[in-house]
């Protein structure tokens, strides 16, 4: 498995008053590539006007039918962050399908916890990018996907329950499900859904309740393992889980990595968890983006990019 070069990253500093401060510098700093490779559009969707960056894989065939991947930024973030943040578009370029970067209104999404973005339809945002690059491009309609961290990775989870017909799979990094979803998620068809949760993330509790900023409370979230049954029993998965533990490639990042896979899932879903012991509010493989002490641990077990990758290839809509 290739490894990703990610830029050198700024240390920010501890107190929350300033991250905001330094994280805007970062958010120029990462885009300075971006800009060279990724296109921009700009689509008006319920009386607002929405953009996103998005980057068409290298010589890649006129004729061939592509799959189409949306990469969410977290909360506070930015689209411009995340082709530096993930390294998606080397992926894509070699695997040949187009990744989308939406910008969320305000910087965040309406995953459907209280008080984000509440008034805001993300919903009706992502049906225009699809129709969009149905229009422009040779789409595979049956192979789009949505991966996000954090904010994005929870408003993952509202995309798989409410266009579970377009959708075939998505993967949550640093998320799980709000209370509010949980209840009311009632797929019309299966989805494919990859978890990926650090033990010790500070911010979304793997054992479900509040979320965290600092002493901000953004919301009650249920646990990962609730959020991973609730898709298998959506999906009707009825095979035994099968568990192994990823090799510990870097002794040195303090963290373990175990795989839960949930087959015999309908019409050829799976439902997948990696569980990252000792791990943080982080993308793995990616950037130490803030201290530990304020995000936790990025694991270096695994380079998420290519395994939500994977994930997505081996799960079209059938």
């Amino acid at each position: 498995m290739p490894m990703i070069s990610f830029f050198p990253y700024p240390r920010c500093p501890v107190d929350f008053r300033r991250v905001s401060t330094c994280l805007a510098g970062m958010s120029m700093l990462l885009s300075l590539s971006a800009h060279a490779q990724e296109r921009s559009t700009t689509i008006e969707v319920q009386h607002l006007q929405r953009s996103f960056l998005y980057h068409l894989p290298e010589n890649h065939p006129v004729t061939q039918a592509l799959p189409l991947v949306f990469v969410l930024h977290g909360g506070g973030s930015e689209a411009r962050r995340m082709p530096r943040f993930t390294g998606m578009d080397t992926i894509a370029d070699r695997e040949k399908f187009i990744v989308v970067y939406p910008q969320g209104y305000h910087r965040h999404w309406n995953d459907g916890r209280a008080h984000i973005n509440e008034n805001v339809d993300d919903i009706a945002f992502f049906q225009a990018m699809i129709a969009y690059f149905k229009d422009h491009y040779h789409i595979d309609p049956h192979r789009i996907y949505a991966t996000g961290i954090s904010n994005g990775g929870f408003m993952v989870q509202r995309l798989a329950c409410e266009l579970s017909s377009q959708f075939a799979a998505v993967a949550s990094v640093a998320a799980t499900m709000n209370e509010a979803l949980a209840a009311s998620c009632k797929p019309s068809q299966p989805v494919s859904v990859l978890f990926m949760n650090g033990t010790d993330d500070p911010i979304v509790p793997y054992q479900g309740g509040q979320v965290h900023i600092g002493r901000t409370e953004r919301g009650a979230v249920i646990s990962t393992q609730a959020s991973v049954e609730k898709w298998v029993t959506a999906d009707g998965c009825t095979g035994l889980p099968i568990q192994d533990t990823l090799p510990d490639r870097d002794p040195f990042d303090h963290t373990r990595v175990y795989r839960t896979l949930y087959s015999g899932c309908r019409q050829g879903a799976v439902v997948e968890l990696y569980t990252i012991v000792g791990g943080g509010h982080t993308w793995p493989g990616g950037p130490q983006y803030l201290p530990v002490r304020m995000v936790g641990r990025a694991s270096r077990d695994m380079i998420a990019s290519e395994i939500i990758w994977r994930f997505f290839a081996d799960h079209p809509r059938l």
